[in-house]
C-alpha cells in the first residue's frame, strides 16, 4: 500500500511540474508583454494636424496598417494588384498589410480553427507571409483606428513595408479569406519573439511613430492608436 502511495505520489509530481513550468512561463511571457508594450518607442512624436491619414485595425488577435490605395508617394496597385484577388472589379480605396505565420495564416481562417500543433510551431519557428487586404473606404471604429503622420513618415512607412516584399517574380500568392483578400510570400521567420504585432508596431516605430517597444499581442499595439472620437 506504502508503495502503491509513494508511486500515485510521483506520478502526480511527474504530471504537475511540467504543467506549473508551462504557467510559470505564461505568466512570464504576458507579463513581460504588458510592461514591454507600455515602454514607449519615439515618445516625443505628437501627431500632425496634417499629412497622410492611416488606419490601424485589428480584429482583437491581430494588427494590420492600412492605407490609401493610391497617393502621391506611392501605388500600391504595383504591389497588390487587384488581378490577385477574386473580386477584382471593385473600386478599392486602401489596402491593408500585415505579417504572420504561413501556417496560421493558411490553414486558420477562423480562430478555433488554430491547433495546438500549428500555435506551438509557429511560437518556435515558422515561415511567413503577407497578408493584404482590399478595402472601400473603411469607416473608422474601435478597431479601426486613424492616425495622421507626416508625409516624410508615409515615406519612411512605405520603405518599410517594401522590405517585407518579394520581387514578383520571386514570390507564390494563395487565396485569402474572402474575395478582398490575398496571401504573400515573405521574407523573415515568425516566433514568439517576433510576433505578427511586432512586426506592426516595428514597421510602425520605423517610421518615426510612436508606440510600444514588444507588442507581442494586438493590445500592445492599439494601446498606443488613439480610438475614434464619437459623439
Amino acid at each position: 500500500m506504502a508503495a502503491q502511495t509513494a508511486y500515485l505520489i510521483w506520478l502526480k509530481r511527474l504530471v504537475l511540474w511540467p504543467l506549473a513550468a508551462i504557467a510559470a512561463l505564461a505568466a512570464a511571457f504576458f507579463l513581460s508583454a504588458w510592461i514591454g508594450s507600455a515602454i514607449p518607442r519615439n515618445s516625443g512624436w505628437q501627431e500632425p494636424e496634417q499629412g497622410v491619414e492611416i488606419m490601424i485595425g485589428t480584429n482583437g488577435v491581430h494588427t494590420e496598417i492600412v492605407m490609401p490605395l493610391v497617393t502621391s508617394h506611392k501605388d500600391w496597385r504595383e504591389e497588390f494588384p487587384a488581378g490577385d484577388l477574386l473580386a477584382p472589379a471593385r473600386l478599392y480605396t486602401h489596402v491593408a498589410v500585415s505579417w504572420g505565420e504561413r501556417e496560421v495564416f493558411l490553414n486558420t481562417p477562423r480562430w478555433r480553427d488554430l491547433t495546438l500543433a500549428t500555435a506551438l510551431g509557429a511560437a518556435w519557428s515558422g515561415d511567413s507571409l503577407l497578408h493584404v487586404s482590399h478595402y472601400v473606404r473603411p469607416a473608422p471604429s474601435s478597431d479601426y483606428r486613424n492616425l495622421t503622420i507626416t508625409r516624410e513618415q508615409y515615406a519612411l512607412l512605405v520603405a518599410e513595408i517594401e522590405k517585407a516584399l518579394l520581387p514578383g517574380a520571386e514570390r507564390t500568392s494563395f487565396r485569402g479569406y474572402g474575395e478582398h483578400d490575398v496571401f504573400y510570400d515573405a521574407p523573415g521567420t515568425y516566433h514568439l519573439g517576433n510576433t505578427c504585432n511586432q512586426w506592426t508596431s516595428d514597421t510602425l516605430a520605423a517610421a518615426g511613430i510612436k508606440t510600444g517597444w514588444w507588442t507581442p499581442m494586438a493590445g500592445g499595439v492599439m494601446k498606443w492608436v488613439p480610438e475614434p472620437v464619437t459623439y
